[in-house]
C-alpha cells in the first residue's frame, strides 16, 4: 500500500512541478532564516517519560514516535508550528517513527525537532525516512547507525522545506549505502552538519530543486563524496570540506534513471549549481566535476592530494537510461520523453546509454595543489571528444552530444606530477579540440597556472588551505568572471530560469574578495609571522639566525614543558624535540641544518594543547 501510495504521489509531484516559480538560487543570505515562527512545545524523555503523558515538559513523552503522531497528520497546520524537545538520552528505533510522513508545516508554523538541552546531548540510532512532508527542521542531532543501517542514515523524499542544522550523521562505510539521501524534493538546506560513511555516496541529490549545502564536513565514502543529478536544479554549494572519498569530490550530475526525474527538469543532469569556496582533500579520483551539466560555476574551491588514480578535474558526459524502475514500467521515461525530455525506455547494459551533454561550464580561479608523491596517474583533465552514436538517436538529445559546449577554464592554479604530465585534452578521443574556441589547448596553457607555480599554503596537511600572504598564490593572474546568458535552455518543457550571476563576493571565511582576486577558497589572512602567542601556550617565538645556523627563539611567559616539531607543507617531520622544559624567559633552540630554504609548518605543544604557524627559512 505505502508504495502504491508513493508512487501515486510521486506522478502528482511531476504534474504540479510546471508551476514552480522562476527563482533560483540565492546567494544571499548565506543560511536559511528560520525567522520567528509561532510553535507549541512537545517534551519527550526516554528515560523518565511516558507515552500516555500529554507531552508537557513535567509530564514528556516517552517516544519521538508519540510526540510525532500528536502532530496533525495529512492537513496544513494552523495556528501554530509545532517543536519537539528531546531529553538527554540515546534513542533507539524502538523509539523513532517508521515512516516520518504527511506533515505538513509552513515558514510561520513549522515542525523543529531538536535537544531540549545542549548540542550531542541526544543520540538518536535509526534512520530517519521522511516523505511527503513540508517545513520541517533537524537541528543539533547525533544520528549515528554503524551497526544495523543499509540504505541511509537519513531519506528525504517527496517534501520541500527541510532543514538539516548543525547535525552529526554518522553510518558506516562498509554496509551503508548513502548517509545523506533526498530525492525528488524542493527546498532542501543542509547547513554545519558533518556527514560520513558510506560505501557509496556520503550526500546524493537526485531530482532536487532549490536549496543550498553550506559549511558541512562531508567524508569517509567510497564513491563520490557529494552530488547533485537527475534534473537537481537551482543549488549553491559553498564552504564544504569534502574529503576521504573514492570516485570523487563533488560533480554536478551523473547517471540517472530517467523515470526518476521530474518535470520540467528532463534535460541535463543538473541546472544552475554554484560550486564555490569549498576545500576538497585526500580523494582517490576527480576532486570535482561535471557530468552533463547546465550553467555550472565550479570557481575559487582548493583541492589537496586528488585524482591519484585518474585525473584531477573531469568534464564528461551525463548518463541516461530507464532501468531500474519497480515492477518494469516504463510508461513515465515514455512519456517524459514525448514532453520533450532526453532519454529512452531502454535498460542500459553499464556501456550503451543517452549521453547528456554540458554546456556552460566556467572553472574559474580554483586551485589543485598535489605534492611530490601525489600526482594523479594519467593526466590533468578528463574532457571525452563528442559522442555520435545510435543511443543518441530519437531521444530527444543533443546528436552529437558534446561535453565541451562553452567550456571556460580559466584563472585555475595546477600543480599536479611533472612537467611533461598529460594535459587530457586536444584532438582524437579528447574534447577541447583546437577548432574550440574557449577551451582548446594553448588557451589552457595561457589562462591557467599548470605545473608554472606550486601554491604556498598555509598547512594542507592539517587542513589549512589558507595561502602564504604574499606567496605565489598572489602572482598568478585569475580572471573575473562572466555571468552566464540564460538564453539557451531547452524549450520543451520550460523550466524557470536560474542565477545568472557568478560573481563570488566572498572567501570560504566570509571575507569580502575585493580587487583582483586570489585563486582557491581563502583570501589567506596574516600569512606568515615572525612571532606568534598561542592561545592556550602562550610562548612567543621566532626563527632567527647566528653564524649562518638558524634558531628557534622561544621566548616563554614562565616554565613550561614544551615539545618542538617541524614538518615539511607535504608532511614529513623532520624535527622533534621531545618534551623538555623550557625555562622563563629567552631560549635558543638550533634548527636542522641540512633545511633548504622555504616554507616550514611548526607545532608547539604542551600537554594536550598545541598550537602551529607556517615559518619562513631563508637562506
Amino acid at each position: 500500500m505505502r508504495q502504491s501510495f508513493y508512487c501515486l504521489a510521486m506522478i502528482v509531484m511531476c504534474c504540479v512541478q510546471c508551476l514552480y516559480r522562476a527563482e533560483g538560487q540565492s546567494m544571499n543570505p548565506l543560511r536559511y532564516d528560520i525567522g520567528n515562527p509561532t510553535v507549541r512545545d512537545i517534551w519527550v524523555d526516554p528515560v523518565n517519560g511516558n507515552d500516555d503523558n500529554p507531552g508537557s515538559s513535567a509530564r514528556p513523552y516517552k517516544t519521538v514516535y508519540a510526540a510525532w503522531e500528536s502532530i496533525p497528520a495529512n492537513e496544513d497546520l494552523t495556528g501554530n508550528g509545532w517543536r519537539i524537545n528531546l531529553k538527554p538520552g540515546v534513542y533507539t528505533s524502538d523509539d523513532m517513527p517508521l515512516y516520518w510522513d504527511e506533515r505538513y508545516g509552513s515558514a510561520r508554523y513549522p515542525i523543529i525537532i531538536r535537544p531540549a538541552e545542549s548540542k550531542n546531548s541526544v543520540k538518536i540510532t535509526a534512520g530517519i525516512n521522511m516523505a511527503l512532508c513540508s517545513y520541517v527542521y533537524f537541528m543539533d542531532l547525533i544520528l549515528e547507525d554503524t551497526m544495523f543501517a543499509t540504505a541511509d542514515i537519513v531519506h528525504l523524499q517527496f517534501s520541500d522545506h527541510i532543514l538539516l542544522r548543525n547535525c552529526t550523521l554518522i553510518a558506516n562505510r562498509d554496509i551503508t549505502q548513502e548517509c545523506l539521501k533526498v530525492n525528488q524534493c524542493q527546498y532542501v538546506y543542509v547547513e554545519d552538519n558533518d556527514i560520513s560513511g558510506a560505501w557509496d555516496n556520503a550526500v546524493d541529490f537526485v531530482a532536487v530543486q532549490y536549496g543550498h549545502i553550506v559549511a558541512n564536513k562531508i567524508h569517509n565514502c567510497g564513491d563520490w563524496g557529494l552530488y547533485l543529478k537527475g534534473g537537481s536544479a537551482y543549488f549553491r554549494v559553498e564552504n564544504n570540506e569534502i574529503y576521504n572519498t573514492g570516485t570523487g569530490g563533488f560533480t554536478a550530475g551523473q547517471g540517472t534513471g530517467f523515470q526518476f526525474m521530474t518535470p520540467p527538469f528532463l534535460h541535463y543532469e543538473t541546472y544552475d549549481c554554484k560550486f564555490i569556496n569549498n576545500s576538497v582533500h585526500d580523494v582517490e579520483g576527480a576532486g570535482f566535476g561535471v557530468n552533463g551539466g547546465y550553467n555550472i560555476l565550479i570557481a575559487h574551491n582548493t583541492c589537496y592530494r586528488v585524482g591519484e588514480r585518474s585525473h584531477v578535474v573531469e568534464v564528461t558526459f551525463g548518463g541516461r537510461s530507464c532501468d531500474g524502475q519497480p515492477g518494469g514500467d516504463f510508461d513515465s521515461c515514455d512519456v517524459y520523453r514525448t514532453m520533450g525530455g532526453w532519454g529512452n525506455s531502454l535498460v542500459s547494459d553499464g556501456i550503451n546509454y543517452v549521453r547528456i551533454p554540458n554546456k556552460n561550464v566556467y572553472i574559474f580561479n580554483n586551485i589543485v595543489y598535489n605534492p611530490t608523491g601525489y600526482q594523479s596517474l594519467w593526466q590533468h583533465f578528463f574532457i571525452p571528444a563528442p559522442y555520435s552514436g545510435e543511443w543518441n538517436i530519437n531521444v530527444n538529445a543533443p546528436n552529437p552530444a558534446n561535453a565541451d559546449e562553452n567550456l571556460r577554464i580559466r584563472g585555475n592554479i595546477i600543480w599536479n606530477g611533472s612537467a611533461n604530465h598529460a594535459l587530457g585534452v586536444g584532438e582524437g578521443e579528447s574534447g577541447c579540440s583546437s577548432n574550440n574556441p574557449t577551451c582548446n589547448t594553448a588557451q589552457l596553457l595561457a589562462d591557467n597556472a599548470i605545473n608554472s607555480r606550486e601554491p604556498q599554503l598555509q598547512n594542507p596537511v592539517v587542513g589549512n588551505f589558507a595561502p602564504i600572504k604574499n606567496s605565489s598564490v598572489y602572482q598568478v593572474t585569475t580572471f573575473p568572471i562572466p555571468d552566464f546568458a540564460g538564453n539557451d535552455r531547452p524549450s520543451m518543457p520550460p523550466s524557470p530560469a536560474g542565477n545568472y550571476v557568478n560573481s563570488v563576493t566572498r572567501d570560504a571565511q566570509g571575507n569580502a574578495r575585493t580587487g583582483n582576486a586570489v585563486a582557491g577558497a581563502y583570501i589567506g589572512e596574516g600569512g606568515i609571522s615572525s612571532v606568534f602567542t598561542a592561545e592556550d601556550i602562550m610562548t612567543p617565538y621566532s626563527v632567527e639566525y647566528k653564524d649562518d645556523i638558524a634558531f628557534l627563539h622561544i621566548s616563554a611567559p614562565s616554565t613550561k614543558n614544551l615539545t618542538i616539531r617541524l614538518f615539511t607543507l607535504t608532511g614529513t617531520e623532520i624535527m622533534h624535540n621531545f618534551p623538555s622544559e623550557i625555562s622563563y624567559g629567552d631560549t635558543w633552540i638550533p634548527l636542522p641544518t641540512n633545511l633548504s630554504s622555504g616554507v616550514y609548518y611548526l607545532i608547539i605543544q604542551s600537554g594536550d594543547e598545541s598550537a602551529g604557524l607556517p615559518v619562513l627559512i631563508a637562506e
